[in-house]
């Protein structure tokens, strides 16, 4: 499956560059013909970083389809850039010992925001993808998009100022935004939870105010990007990313190739029916997933139940969000009506991750997100043999089911890591 891939990005001089390459399944191979050398050093370039020990020449060779003389250019390059550094020697038993090259974290660095109802998430990823920095602020008033825009400058220099890192060595800004995104434009276009935000211009304001590159996704397919760039899906060609915070989506890697859509909104999977005899939701069904499995429905089953005592923020989603933990906590104290209702929702779950595995035909769903992290412990093992027992090609291969590695801020590394697939990732 050949997927195009869009982005938005703001380059050094300020002008807006569109980008639509083809993909191919699998880890890329290299092109011997000296006009691709970008592409080619991107190849290089990925296999060392995939390769937790390191990467002889010869194995690089061998890896990637290119001619030994092109590696050793592509190196070399690599090596005079400082994105590489000989690290040791391997010996085969004959010959030379063989050189190994690893990855330099510390090289380069991307920023990372996630916008957020709830909560605005900033972080500093090395080029390993590796956490350097993070902090986050509760939105105060999060309809009005100035108020948010305004701080989020000085919130990337404190950021920044407490890393140490020098702001040359930092590659670009990347933004994690709810949808629906206008990728072309750089603008968020009236997202559902943030009605004060009418086609804000993410990209151009943080680009004038930065200086930095920018680019803009959709959270859940920053969400994937994180997994596939630093997190449990390291290696993985094909799976996808369930997102569960104030809205449910869900991210896709096909064929190695991070699944965008045409206008870069793919992954809204809100209104797939998980519960015939679920809460009605505004689309007029009844039982859809983003209804039946949101924040907002668990916390209004808990106090139905009578786990948790009702409150005049109950119609909240943002605080709804927040009492999923206090709702978790009550199961771990062993509240049989919290168990129950936790269960019911891992049962609504199973049957959309079972939809997603069957739609991909992937062997691997990674579940995360602000509304994943305080039950994930509950929702693993109810949902593995729910989804191995209901997933149609069982005969042929499972469908594993696996929580980030990454934490609640998934979506904010994903931020900083769409840099650093944007720059490094090896594309025709």
């Amino acid at each position: 499956m050949a997927v195009g891939r869009e982005s938005s990005t703001i380059g050094k001089t300020g002008r807006r560059e569109a980008r639509l390459p083809a993909g191919s399944s699998g880890l890329r191979r290299g092109s011997n013909l000296e006009h691709v050398a970008d592409f080619n050093d991107s190849v290089v370039l990925d296999a060392i970083r995939r390769s937790r020990t390191g990467s002889s020449r010869a194995e690089l060779t061998a890896e990637t389809g290119l001619a030994a003389q092109t590696v050793s250019d592509v190196c070399q390059r690599l090596l005079d850039q400082g994105l590489i550094a000989e690290t040791g020697t391997t010996s085969t038993g004959f010959g030379r010992p063989r050189r190994t090259l690893e990855l330099v974290p510390a090289s380069r660095y991307a920023l990372g925001i996630h916008i957020d109802p709830a909560t605005i998430t900033y972080v500093l990823l090395d080029l390993s993808g590796n956490l350097v920095a993070h902090f986050s602020r509760q939105t105060s008033s999060p309809q009005d998009a100035d108020v948010i825009l305004a701080g989020m400058t000085s919130a990337l220099d404190v950021l920044l100022a407490g890393s140490g890192i020098e702001q040359d060595r930092i590659l670009g800004l990347g933004i994690a935004a709810p949808g629906p995104i206008d990728i072309a434009g750089g603008v968020m276009v009236d997202p559902p939870h943030l009605p004060g935000w009418h086609r804000v211009e993410l990209v151009d304001r943080l680009h004038q105010a930065t200086g930095l590159p920018v680019v803009l996704g959709k959270d859940v397919t920053a969400a994937v990007v994180a997994e596939r760039w630093a997190g449990a899906a390291i290696g993985s060609s094909d799976f996808a990313f369930l997102y569960l915070g104030t809205g449910v989506g869900v991210g896709l890697v096909n064929g190695d190739i991070v699944v965008r859509g045409r206008s870069g909104n793919a992954g809204d999977i809100g209104h797939l029916i998980v519960d015939v005899d679920g809460p009605p939701c505004i689309c007029g069904q009844r039982g859809c997933l983003g209804a039946a499995c949101s924040p907002l429905f668990l916390i209004q089953e808990a106090v139905a139940a009578g786990v948790l005592p009702a409150s005049p923020d109950d119609g909240q989603l943002v605080q709804a969000v927040r009492r999923v933990g206090t709702l978790c906590r009550a199961a771990d104290d062993g509240d049989e009506r919290a168990v129950a209702v936790l269960h019911q929702s891992a049962r609504r779950l199973a049957r959309a991750i079972t939809t997603i595995g069957g739609i991909l035909d992937t062997e691997l769903v990674v579940c995360g997100g602000p509304a994943w992290a305080p039950a994930a412990h509950h929702y693993l093992p109810l949902l593995k043999p729910m989804v191995a027992q209901q997933f149609v090609m069982r005969e042929i291969h499972g469908l594993n089911v696996v929580g980030t590695a990454l934490g609640a801020d998934v979506a904010a590394i994903g931020a900083a890591c769409l840099i650093l697939d944007e720059r490094f990732a090896a594309r025709p």
